[in-house]
């Protein structure tokens, strides 16, 4: 075992580091496939004229919550709507599935290789250290990707945000990651 878990230490510091910049990225690359279609969108415009400001930046989260399986929720409409914006004819490529994935088992693996890990009981604790600043992030940005025009009301699932998102992904992907960081240990020297 690595000397910082033999206390039974969780790196929190390296989680809190890592976390947020796997879900920065992942925003990142997800604003870079998706703003220009958005933008020209009728919905964009319609947006934009409605006076909402940064409705491009909240639209791109919505999709960026869609890539962790979280839909979206418009109520308030004449008809409540959920849907989710990657794949099918119109959506955007299914590749965004894997961008969330891909950054919080990169994350996983640095957390894990930064924390020493030799094992993957070790590897796993260190990769799951990302978890609380990846759900402070996820909960943070469906309450900020919300948009408002008129009686309707549309955002990423609170719920789903915070379960799937927030807790599931960031979990199993980085736990991921720092099993393969702990197992390779002794391939990395």
């Amino acid at each position: 075992m690595s000397d910082g878990l033999d206390r039974g230490d969780v790196p929190l510091a390296a989680g809190a580091v890592v976390g947020p910049v796997a879900w920065v990225l992942g925003y990142l690359l997800t604003y870079l496939v998706a703003s220009g279609r958005i933008r020209e969108s009728g919905l964009g415009q319609l947006l934009e004229f409605l006076g909402e400001d940064g409705a491009v930046y909240k639209l791109v989260g919505w999709v960026f919550y869609n890539s962790h399986f979280v839909e979206t929720v418009v109520d308030g409409a004449p008809v409540s709507v959920a849907g989710n914006a990657i794949g099918g004819d119109q959506g955007f490529t299914p590749l965004l599935f894997v961008v969330p994935p891909a950054l919080l088992l990169a994350a996983g693996l640095a957390v894990a290789r930064f924390q020493g890990s030799e094992t993957s009981r070790d590897g796993i604790l260190a990769g799951v250290a990302v978890v609380p600043a990846y759900l402070v992030l996820s909960v943070a940005g469906a309450l900020l990707f919300t948009i408002s025009a008129g009686p309707a009301t549309g955002r990423p699932d609170v719920l789903l945000a915070v379960l799937l998102a927030g807790v599931v992904y960031p979990a199993v992907f980085g736990g991921i990651g720092g099993v393969v960081a702990g197992t390779t240990a002794s391939d990395a020297r």
